[in-house]
């Protein structure tokens, strides 16, 4: 018997990959190809939806003949994508309105504070689960029409459509201007400010606060089923899921039950805790999110809390300073010392994500000697993605009711042993790494994989992961407690930097 695979599509903010996976969940072959990142303006961050398509038609044949496998061989085709990143396009010619509007952008912050002040405001928490802000799609919806001629009437005849990047890819995938499936999983609506989080139902009041026509947007589904069968890139095979990239970690790391975490390091920190079938309203500056949904069965919900800067503190100590040549010299750095001699470093690059959510802090170094070595500084940035980590559980584990008992992690940073020693030090729980890093195409895999029947069940999919590395915490409880207090302290320093009528860079706009 022919051997059959699953494809994963993750469609991320740098680069789209597609990888092939076996039935035991083993990575066969993968294909890479980067997009171009725009700034037109300062503050604006932009994507080209058709180089990303054209991207994807590149790399899925080089990922099939990598592996010497046909299309025929491939069981189903999943997909995670980055999220809240927003596409608008003709439905009729399949042209993007513009560039697609990425989740970084901040474009929208005036409309944000204009929407916030305005009455009924409080439906967008209550009802979408997330706070009114720049990161989520509506704003963006609601920017482009306000600001491009005649669109806005367009939308309402249904002529425009609107997706995150998972819905633009499908649409394509899918026959595109003959036929494309115009849909959206509940992972990637419920980040868009328009979905009730109870019902899984474009809410009337949402679209009426975002004035954003309801003829534009895709049909919620589920998150594995069989959405159609590509007619492009890989004819024949049945599209059978889509989940935003940091529930599809979640699912990759096979975090089914209540209190099950996962934490992806990359250029920020993605930490998400399954809740279970009841969504669970955060106190502590975290998002409500759907985790996933499996065919007919209820949603599993989940608490994500975000941290902007972890890797990107890395590379600014790399970069910006030049004090190491590579990132993995970071390590043997902070190895050299025993602690960070009484220095902190916070962030705070461009505000503070969860549990804060301070837009106006700026990055600080505190505690500052001449006793200080770039040794120190080296180990002051790993301990501050460690003490973030700490945040971010804290408030979780606040908000469930649930106590947190282990970590899966997984990213490009966990291959810093250091690192996954401190986090295991400062959260007093193990943490612990996979075989496969690759977790989101993983989890994209699984849910496809679910929906066609490849994978019978979750417990299969549990006996599919295996642990790669475990660290278990070796800190002082003193000592623990004094740093934390220590780096609470340095954040409250960073709030506050940024004045009113300020730009980003602390100066006045001209």
């Amino acid at each position: 018997m022919t051997e059959r695979y699953v494809m994963s599509i993750d469609q991320g903010t740098t680069s789209t990959r597609c990888i092939l996976f076996d039935h035991g969940g083993r990575l066969v072959s993968v294909a890479q190809r980067e997009h171009r990142q725009h700034f037109p303006r300062p503050g604006w961050v932009e994507h080209d939806p058709v180089e990303i398509w054209r991207n994807l038609e590149r790399i899925a044949p080089e990922a099939l003949a990598q592996a010497g496998v046909t299309a025929r061989q491939v069981a189903a085709v999943g997909i995670a994508n980055q999220r809240e990143t927003t596409v608008l396009w003709d439905r009729i010619t399949g042209v993007p309105i513009g560039r697609a509007i990425v989740w970084q952008d901040t474009r929208t912050s005036a409309l944000v504070d204009e929407l916030g002040r305005g009455p009924g405001a409080s439906i967008v928490p209550e009802r979408s689960g997330l706070p009114l802000a720049t990161y989520f799609s509506a704003p963006r919806i609601r920017w482009t029409l306000d600001h491009t001629p005649g669109l806005r009437e367009r939308a309402e005849r249904g002529e425009v459509l609107f997706g995150t990047m998972e819905s633009w890819l499908i649409w394509n995938l899918s026959g595109g201007p003959d036929g494309g499936v115009h849909v959206t999983d509940v992972t990637n609506a419920s980040r868009t400010l328009l979905m009730d989080l109870r019902t899984l139902a474009w809410d009337d009041g949402l679209l009426s606060f975002f004035d954003v026509p309801r003829a534009m947007l895709p049909e919620i589904r589920s998150s594995t089923e069989t959405y159609g069968t590509a007619r492009r890139v890989f004819p024949g095979v049945r599209i059978g899921a889509a989940l935003g990239d940091q529930q599809a970690a979640l699912f990759g790391q096979t975090c089914f039950a209540p209190g099950e975490t996962k934490c992806t390091y990359g250029t920020g920190a993605f930490l998400l805790m399954n809740t279970g079938t009841t969504p669970v309203r955060s106190g502590n500056g975290l998002l409500t999110t759907v985790g996933y949904k499996i065919g007919d069965e209820d949603a599993v919900y989940a608490l994500e809390g975000s941290i902007a800067v972890t890797g990107a503190l890395v590379q600014w100590f790399r970069d910006g300073l030049g004090l190491i040549g590579t990132a993995p010299e970071i390590e043997t750095l902070a190895r050299s010392v025993d602690d960070n001699g009484g220095c902190y470093i916070v962030p705070a690059f461009s505000g503070l994500f969860a549990p804060h959510w301070r837009g106006e802090a700026r990055g600080i170094i505190v505690g500052l000697t001449s006793y200080i070595t770039k040794n120190h500084l080296a180990r002051a940035v790993l301990e501050a993605t460690g003490w973030q980590t700490r945040e971010v559980v804290d408030a979780m584990n606040r908000d469930s009711g649930l106590s947190l008992r282990e970590l899966k992690a997984d990213g490009g940073m966990t291959s810093d042993n250091l690192l996954m020693q401190i986090v295991a030090d400062v959260l007093n729980v193990p943490v612990e790494r996979p075989m496969v890093v690759e977790t989101v195409s993983l989890g994209a895999a699984y849910a496809a994989g679910l929906a066609v029947g490849y994978w019978a069940d979750l417990e299969g999919l549990r006996r599919n992961w295996h642990r790669a590395a475990r660290w278990v915490p070796a800190m002082d409880t003193r000592r623990r407690d004094a740093e934390y207090d220590n780096w609470r302290r340095a954040v409250e320093r960073t709030f506050g930097w940024i004045r009113p009528g300020e730009d980003g860079d602390g100066t006045a706009p001209a």
